[in-house]
């Protein structure tokens, strides 16, 4: 994935299972802050609610409400 392609502050959608991650929100099951980017999170990171890889992410188009 090519992050300067990619807003940091947009949402990103799961493929498989439509788990949508929200910069504003972070992640609590991977103790993400609020306000972490889709692209600094760690390439080790995975869907919190189907185990998907970070590379089956897509983005939404939208960005996250600040």
């Amino acid at each position: 994935m090519n992050g300067a392609a990619v807003s940091s502050t947009g949402r990103f959608e799961c493929r498989i299972c439509w788990y949508v991650y929200d910069p504003a929100a972070g992640d609590a099951v991977w103790q993400i802050a609020p306000g972490t980017g889709f692209v600094e999170l760690r390439e080790s990171w995975h869907c919190p609610n189907c185990d998907a890889e970070k590379g089956q992410f897509l983005p939404t188009g939208e960005a996250a409400d600040a």
